[in-house]
């Protein structure tokens, strides 16, 4: 099994020792959960989030958070955090001079606790946290993507990358990797580590992919036509 797959992250997690203080933001977190029972039945539009899709929420850790912020060194501008918890990564990217400095996330109690945060650090008012769906958020001048969510989501969250991103973006992933993309910089180890992934990069892998499945089948065509005229 090669190092940092999904089944390893999950393996070292799971033996990680959590702090008071991420035991009190993990349960801040599932207390979702009744909220969730109630809204499954009063809120139709809840339910359209498939299951596949609903990520649970575990507290980055410093090193993560230094992480990322070590792989948007010398990037300035906006920053937006796909999925942002309870905020960590947005607070530490306004420290950085990210500005504005913003995080979606669907889950209620977390952006109240985001908001704490906020406020605790002296940043109200400096840093924005919005309850969307990510699904739904224009991505289209963003150029500094950060995103901490599960493999299930990551695949498909790479459609939208590829579709709405502008050519200088950068997104750093961190717990996870994009499972189909090539990074063009890796920090950290383990449960800790991050990945960065350059839009442009990707892009023109991709064309180069697309470009030899064309001359692949253009070439089988041939072949084809080829034997068509010799019987």
């Amino acid at each position: 099994m090669e190092d940092g797959t999904p089944d390893e992250v999950f393996a070292e997690l799971k033996t990680r020792e959590l702090r008071g203080w991420d035991v009190v933001q993990i349960a801040a977190g599932t207390g979702f959960a009744v909220y969730a029972m109630w809204v499954g039945f009063l809120q139709p539009g809840f339910r359209k989030v498939p299951l596949r899709l609903q990520v649970p929420y575990i507290p980055a850790s410093k090193a993560q958070v230094h992480n990322v912020m070590t792989l948007l060194r010398g990037r300035k501008g906006s920053l937006v955090d796909l999925g942002s918890g309870d905020g960590r990564i947005v607070l530490e990217a306004h420290r950085q001079g990210f500005t504005p400095a913003v995080g979606y996330e669907l889950n209620p109690w977390l952006v109240r606790l985001a908001h704490f945060h906020a406020w605790r650090a002296g940043f109200r008012g400096k840093v924005s946290y919005r309850r969307e769906d990510l699904w739904k958020v224009d991505l289209t001048e963003c150029k500094n993507i950060t995103v901490f969510l599960a493999p299930s989501v990551l695949s498909l969250l790479q459609e939208k990358l590829q579709a709405e991103l502008p050519d200088d973006a950068l997104v750093v992933a961190g717990r996870f990797p994009l499972p189909d993309w090539t990074p063009c910089r890796i920090e950290g180890h383990g449960v800790d580590r991050a990945w960065m992934y350059s839009m442009q990069a990707q892009r023109q892998s991709t064309n180069e992919k697309n470009g030899k499945l064309t001359a692949t089948d253009g070439d089988l065509d041939n072949e084809l036509n080829k034997e068509k005229e010799s019987t």
